[in-house]
Protein backbone atom coordinates (compact mmCIF):
# COMPACT_ATOMS: atom_id res chain seq x y z
CA UNK A 1 0.00 0.00 0.00
CA UNK A 2 1.30 3.00 -0.72
CA UNK A 3 0.48 6.85 0.76
CA UNK A 4 -2.04 8.94 -1.21
CA UNK A 5 -0.38 11.23 -3.15
CA UNK A 6 -0.88 14.19 -0.46
CA UNK A 7 0.42 12.23 2.21
CA UNK A 8 3.86 11.09 0.23
CA UNK A 9 4.43 14.95 -0.61
CA UNK A 10 4.18 15.31 3.88
CA UNK A 11 6.86 12.62 3.82
CA UNK A 12 8.80 13.54 1.60
CA UNK A 13 8.65 17.53 2.97
CA UNK A 14 9.64 16.28 6.36
CA UNK A 15 12.74 13.81 5.27
CA UNK A 16 13.81 16.83 3.58
CA UNK A 17 13.96 18.71 6.54
CA UNK A 18 15.05 15.56 8.96
CA UNK A 19 18.11 14.82 6.18
CA UNK A 20 19.11 19.14 6.70
CA UNK A 21 19.37 18.86 10.34
CA UNK A 22 21.27 15.15 10.31
CA UNK A 23 23.56 17.19 7.11
CA UNK A 24 22.55 14.06 4.81
CA UNK A 25 22.54 14.90 1.01
CA UNK A 26 20.79 12.14 -0.18
CA UNK A 27 18.92 9.05 0.80
CA UNK A 28 19.30 5.83 -1.53
CA UNK A 29 16.63 3.28 -0.31
CA UNK A 30 16.26 0.00 -1.94
CA UNK A 31 12.78 -2.42 -1.59
CA UNK A 32 12.36 -2.09 2.13
CA UNK A 33 10.15 -0.59 4.86
CA UNK A 34 11.75 2.93 4.50
CA UNK A 35 11.48 1.92 0.66
CA UNK A 36 7.76 2.17 1.07
CA UNK A 37 7.45 4.94 3.66
CA UNK A 38 7.95 6.89 0.71
CA UNK A 39 6.03 5.69 -1.44
CA UNK A 40 8.64 3.47 -3.42
CA UNK A 41 7.30 1.11 -6.17
CA UNK A 42 7.59 -2.90 -5.82
CA UNK A 43 10.46 -3.36 -8.70
CA UNK A 44 11.50 0.02 -8.98
CA UNK A 45 14.97 -0.58 -8.24
CA UNK A 46 16.46 1.98 -6.19
CA UNK A 47 14.83 5.75 -4.58
CA UNK A 48 16.88 8.42 -4.20
CA UNK A 49 15.70 11.36 -2.53
CA UNK A 50 17.45 14.62 -2.65
CA UNK A 51 16.70 18.02 -1.64
CA UNK A 52 14.79 18.55 -4.66
CA UNK A 53 14.44 15.54 -6.40
CA UNK A 54 12.88 11.80 -5.54
CA UNK A 55 13.24 9.43 -8.82
CA UNK A 56 13.15 6.23 -9.10
CA UNK A 57 16.40 4.67 -10.79
CA UNK A 58 18.71 1.33 -11.41
CA UNK A 59 21.93 3.48 -10.96
CA UNK A 60 21.20 5.42 -7.59
CA UNK A 61 24.72 7.20 -8.21
CA UNK A 62 23.71 8.74 -11.47
CA UNK A 63 21.14 10.74 -9.30
CA UNK A 64 23.47 11.64 -6.32
CA UNK A 65 24.44 14.94 -6.78
CA UNK A 66 28.10 15.74 -7.26
CA UNK A 67 29.97 17.18 -4.05
CA UNK A 68 27.35 15.14 -1.72
CA UNK A 69 29.13 14.13 1.59
CA UNK A 70 27.13 12.31 3.63
CA UNK A 71 24.38 9.65 2.16
CA UNK A 72 21.81 7.98 3.90
CA UNK A 73 21.54 4.02 2.58
CA UNK A 74 18.89 1.52 3.26
CA UNK A 75 19.78 -0.43 6.41
CA UNK A 76 18.63 -3.04 4.43
CA UNK A 77 20.83 -2.37 1.91
CA UNK A 78 22.96 -5.83 0.62
CA UNK A 79 26.74 -5.39 0.45
CA UNK A 80 26.90 -6.15 -3.42
CA UNK A 81 24.39 -3.46 -3.53
CA UNK A 82 26.46 -1.30 -1.28
CA UNK A 83 29.60 -2.00 -3.46
CA UNK A 84 27.89 -1.85 -6.55
CA UNK A 85 26.71 1.75 -6.20
CA UNK A 86 30.26 3.66 -6.57
CA UNK A 87 29.56 6.91 -4.40
CA UNK A 88 32.05 9.34 -3.04
CA UNK A 89 30.46 10.22 0.44
CA UNK A 90 30.39 8.93 3.64
CA UNK A 91 27.32 6.31 4.21
CA UNK A 92 25.15 6.71 7.04
CA UNK A 93 21.87 4.45 7.99
CA UNK A 94 19.12 6.43 6.71
CA UNK A 95 17.25 4.83 9.70
CA UNK A 96 18.77 7.82 11.62
CA UNK A 97 16.60 10.31 9.16
CA UNK A 98 13.09 8.24 8.62
CA UNK A 99 12.89 6.07 11.96
CA UNK A 100 11.48 9.29 13.74
CA UNK A 101 9.01 9.93 10.73
CA UNK A 102 8.16 6.34 10.97
CA UNK A 103 6.63 6.36 14.82
CA UNK A 104 3.24 7.74 13.99
CA UNK A 105 0.98 5.95 12.06
CA UNK A 106 -1.40 7.85 9.66
CA UNK A 107 -5.21 6.69 10.67
CA UNK A 108 -5.51 4.97 7.45
CA UNK A 109 -2.11 2.94 8.22
CA UNK A 110 -3.48 1.97 12.07
CA UNK A 111 -6.37 0.43 9.65
CA UNK A 112 -4.00 -1.60 7.61
CA UNK A 113 -1.91 -2.96 10.58
CA UNK A 114 -5.28 -3.94 12.16
CA UNK A 115 -6.41 -5.53 8.61
CA UNK A 116 -2.80 -7.59 9.20
CA UNK A 117 -3.24 -8.58 12.47
CA UNK A 118 -6.65 -9.75 12.42
CA UNK A 119 -5.40 -11.89 9.24
CA UNK A 120 -3.17 -13.76 11.40
CA UNK A 121 -5.29 -13.83 14.28
CA UNK A 122 -7.54 -15.78 11.94
CA UNK A 123 -4.69 -18.00 10.60
CA UNK A 124 -3.99 -19.23 13.99
CA UNK A 125 -7.67 -19.41 14.64
CA UNK A 126 -7.98 -21.86 11.55
CA UNK A 127 -4.97 -23.32 12.71
CA UNK A 128 -6.56 -24.93 15.65
CA UNK A 129 -8.88 -27.33 13.50
CA UNK A 130 -5.87 -28.73 11.83
CA UNK A 131 -4.56 -32.19 13.28
CA UNK A 132 -1.49 -31.84 15.21
CA UNK A 133 -1.14 -35.12 16.88
CA UNK A 134 2.18 -37.44 15.32
CA UNK A 135 3.21 -34.61 13.02
CA UNK A 136 6.29 -32.82 13.06
CA UNK A 137 6.97 -28.96 14.06
CA UNK A 138 8.15 -28.70 10.37
CA UNK A 139 5.11 -30.33 8.65
CA UNK A 140 2.43 -28.00 10.73
CA UNK A 141 4.39 -24.73 10.10
CA UNK A 142 4.33 -25.57 6.04
CA UNK A 143 0.40 -25.80 7.12
CA UNK A 144 0.91 -22.34 8.87
CA UNK A 145 2.40 -21.17 6.06
CA UNK A 146 -0.28 -22.54 3.37
CA UNK A 147 -2.99 -20.75 5.41
CA UNK A 148 -1.32 -17.51 5.57
CA UNK A 149 -0.37 -17.18 1.46
CA UNK A 150 -4.16 -18.32 1.14
CA UNK A 151 -5.14 -15.69 3.83
CA UNK A 152 -3.64 -13.35 1.58
CA UNK A 153 -0.28 -12.84 2.59
CA UNK A 154 2.06 -11.42 0.73
CA UNK A 155 5.11 -12.12 2.81
CA UNK A 156 5.55 -14.82 5.89
CA UNK A 157 8.57 -13.35 7.42
CA UNK A 158 8.60 -16.16 10.54
CA UNK A 159 6.50 -18.48 11.41
CA UNK A 160 6.98 -20.60 14.87
CA UNK A 161 5.84 -23.70 15.86
CA UNK A 162 7.49 -25.64 18.97
CA UNK A 163 6.46 -28.45 21.01
CA UNK A 164 7.48 -29.45 24.53
CA UNK A 165 10.69 -28.62 26.08
CA UNK A 166 11.20 -26.72 22.65
CA UNK A 167 8.48 -23.90 23.90
CA UNK A 168 10.76 -22.91 26.07
CA UNK A 169 13.66 -22.07 23.54
CA UNK A 170 12.82 -18.05 22.08
CA UNK A 171 14.82 -19.14 18.84
CA UNK A 172 13.55 -22.34 18.26
CA UNK A 173 13.05 -23.17 14.59
CA UNK A 174 10.50 -25.90 13.58
CA UNK A 175 12.33 -29.02 13.07
CA UNK A 176 11.75 -32.81 13.10
CA UNK A 177 10.46 -33.53 17.10
CA UNK A 178 7.09 -35.08 16.55
CA UNK A 179 4.04 -33.29 18.47
CA UNK A 180 2.42 -35.84 21.24
CA UNK A 181 -0.32 -35.48 23.56
CA UNK A 182 0.45 -33.61 26.53
CA UNK A 183 2.70 -31.55 25.08
CA UNK A 184 2.83 -27.79 25.43
CA UNK A 185 2.79 -25.85 22.05
CA UNK A 186 3.73 -22.48 20.90
CA UNK A 187 2.59 -21.49 17.69
CA UNK A 188 2.97 -18.05 15.64
CA UNK A 189 3.24 -16.25 12.49
CA UNK A 190 4.44 -12.84 11.12
CA UNK A 191 3.84 -11.17 8.12
CA UNK A 192 2.58 -8.60 5.83
CA UNK A 193 -0.67 -7.72 4.18
CA UNK A 194 -1.43 -5.25 1.85
CA UNK A 195 2.53 -3.51 2.56
CA UNK A 196 1.81 -3.47 6.38
CA UNK A 197 3.12 -6.28 9.06
CA UNK A 198 1.60 -7.91 11.94
CA UNK A 199 1.83 -10.52 14.48
CA UNK A 200 0.43 -12.85 16.47
CA UNK A 201 1.20 -15.85 18.66
CA UNK A 202 -1.20 -18.49 20.67
CA UNK A 203 -0.14 -20.98 22.75
CA UNK A 204 -1.87 -24.49 23.42
CA UNK A 205 -2.08 -27.59 24.99
CA UNK A 206 -2.29 -31.03 23.39
CA UNK A 207 -4.49 -33.53 24.90
CA UNK A 208 -3.92 -32.25 28.01
CA UNK A 209 -1.45 -29.82 29.73
CA UNK A 210 1.77 -30.57 31.39
CA UNK A 211 1.96 -30.36 35.41
CA UNK A 212 1.85 -26.71 36.30
CA UNK A 213 1.97 -25.24 32.55
CA UNK A 214 -1.68 -23.68 32.76
CA UNK A 215 -1.00 -21.81 35.98
CA UNK A 216 2.43 -20.02 34.15
CA UNK A 217 0.09 -19.58 31.22
CA UNK A 218 -2.00 -17.63 33.43
CA UNK A 219 0.42 -15.21 34.41
CA UNK A 220 1.67 -14.69 30.63
CA UNK A 221 -2.06 -13.61 30.18
CA UNK A 222 -2.11 -11.25 32.92
CA UNK A 223 1.54 -9.83 31.92
CA UNK A 224 -0.41 -8.87 28.47
CA UNK A 225 -2.99 -7.35 30.23
CA UNK A 226 -0.93 -5.40 32.19
CA UNK A 227 0.85 -3.84 29.54
CA UNK A 228 -2.10 -3.40 27.17
CA UNK A 229 -3.48 -0.91 30.24
CA UNK A 230 -0.23 0.92 30.55
CA UNK A 231 0.30 1.37 26.45
CA UNK A 232 -1.32 4.67 27.48
CA UNK A 233 -0.09 8.01 26.01
CA UNK A 234 2.11 10.11 26.88
CA UNK A 235 3.57 7.39 29.06
CA UNK A 236 7.21 5.96 28.23
CA UNK A 237 7.21 2.89 26.10
CA UNK A 238 9.28 1.86 29.08
CA UNK A 239 6.04 2.18 31.08
CA UNK A 240 4.52 -0.94 29.10
CA UNK A 241 7.52 -2.84 29.99
CA UNK A 242 7.78 -2.20 33.59
CA UNK A 243 3.90 -3.25 33.69
CA UNK A 244 4.63 -6.37 32.15
CA UNK A 245 7.99 -7.17 34.40
CA UNK A 246 5.92 -6.34 37.91
CA UNK A 247 3.28 -8.91 36.53
CA UNK A 248 5.65 -11.81 35.94
CA UNK A 249 8.42 -11.23 38.93
CA UNK A 250 4.94 -10.88 41.47
CA UNK A 251 4.26 -14.18 40.44
CA UNK A 252 7.94 -16.20 41.24
CA UNK A 253 8.36 -16.23 37.40
CA UNK A 254 10.74 -13.25 36.84
CA UNK A 255 14.41 -14.62 36.41
CA UNK A 256 12.56 -16.78 33.73
CA UNK A 257 10.92 -13.80 31.87
CA UNK A 258 11.78 -12.63 28.41
CA UNK A 259 14.42 -9.91 27.83
CA UNK A 260 11.71 -7.73 25.44
CA UNK A 261 7.81 -7.10 25.93
CA UNK A 262 7.46 -6.31 22.66
CA UNK A 263 7.92 -3.48 19.99
CA UNK A 264 6.83 -1.62 17.01
CA UNK A 265 5.27 -2.65 14.20
CA UNK A 266 3.82 -1.56 10.78
CA UNK A 267 6.06 -1.30 7.30
CA UNK A 268 8.50 -3.46 9.12
CA UNK A 269 7.94 -6.26 11.34
CA UNK A 270 10.61 -4.74 14.09
CA UNK A 271 10.46 -0.79 14.19
CA UNK A 272 9.87 1.63 16.96
CA UNK A 273 9.04 1.89 19.70
CA UNK A 274 11.02 0.05 21.95
CA UNK A 275 9.24 -0.44 24.70
CA UNK A 276 12.68 -0.89 26.82
CA UNK A 277 13.03 3.13 25.82
CA UNK A 278 12.00 6.19 27.56
CA UNK A 279 10.27 7.86 25.02
CA UNK A 280 6.67 9.43 25.00
CA UNK A 281 4.10 7.05 23.62
CA UNK A 282 2.03 9.11 20.95
CA UNK A 283 -1.22 8.55 18.98
CA UNK A 284 -0.73 6.99 16.39
CA UNK A 285 1.89 4.26 17.19
CA UNK A 286 1.47 0.52 16.52
CA UNK A 287 2.65 -2.16 18.95
CA UNK A 288 3.20 -5.49 19.35
CA UNK A 289 3.23 -7.05 22.83
CA UNK A 290 4.87 -9.82 23.39
CA UNK A 291 5.15 -11.16 26.96
CA UNK A 292 6.69 -14.59 27.70
CA UNK A 293 8.29 -16.64 30.23
CA UNK A 294 10.44 -19.99 29.01
CA UNK A 295 11.54 -22.45 31.32
CA UNK A 296 14.49 -23.90 30.44
CA UNK A 297 14.28 -27.68 29.41
CA UNK A 298 10.67 -27.94 30.56
CA UNK A 299 7.80 -25.00 28.67
CA UNK A 300 7.40 -22.11 27.90
CA UNK A 301 4.42 -19.10 26.99
CA UNK A 302 4.27 -16.40 24.71
CA UNK A 303 1.23 -14.31 23.16
CA UNK A 304 1.85 -11.74 21.53
CA UNK A 305 -1.05 -9.32 19.69
CA UNK A 306 -1.23 -5.98 18.35
CA UNK A 307 -2.00 -2.64 19.71
CA UNK A 308 -2.22 0.48 18.31
CA UNK A 309 -1.98 3.62 20.73
CA UNK A 310 -4.96 6.29 20.63
CA UNK A 311 -5.54 9.92 22.48
CA UNK A 312 -8.23 7.58 24.42
CA UNK A 313 -6.20 4.98 25.32
CA UNK A 314 -4.32 1.92 24.19
CA UNK A 315 -6.73 -0.28 21.32
CA UNK A 316 -6.51 -4.13 21.09
CA UNK A 317 -5.95 -4.92 17.13
CA UNK A 318 -5.97 -8.61 17.41
CA UNK A 319 -8.55 -10.31 20.54
CA UNK A 320 -5.87 -10.97 23.14
CA UNK A 321 -4.82 -14.36 24.21
CA UNK A 322 -7.98 -16.25 25.12
CA UNK A 323 -8.03 -19.01 28.07
CA UNK A 324 -5.91 -21.96 27.77
CA UNK A 325 -6.80 -23.96 24.50
CA UNK A 326 -6.17 -27.71 24.14
CA UNK A 327 -6.65 -29.21 21.15
CA UNK A 328 -8.17 -32.73 20.99
CA UNK A 329 -6.94 -33.88 17.83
Amino acid sequence: MTPPEAGRAARLAAARAAMAAAGVDALVLRPSPDFRFLGGRDGAGFLVVTGDTAAETGDPAALVPAGARRVGVDPEMRVRELFGMTIEAELVPASAVLAPLRLRKEPYEVAAVERAALRAEEVLRQARELAWFGATERAMAGRLRLLALESGCEEVLALRVAAGEHTARPGHLPGGRVINPGDALAVSVCGRWDGYCAEVARVFAVAEPPDDFEAMYTVVVAAHRAGLAAARPPAPARAVARAVTEVIDASGYGRFAAAHAGRGVGLGPEEGPWLGEDAPLAAGMTLCLEPAIYVPDLFGARVADVVACAESGPLALSGGPPPLQVLDR
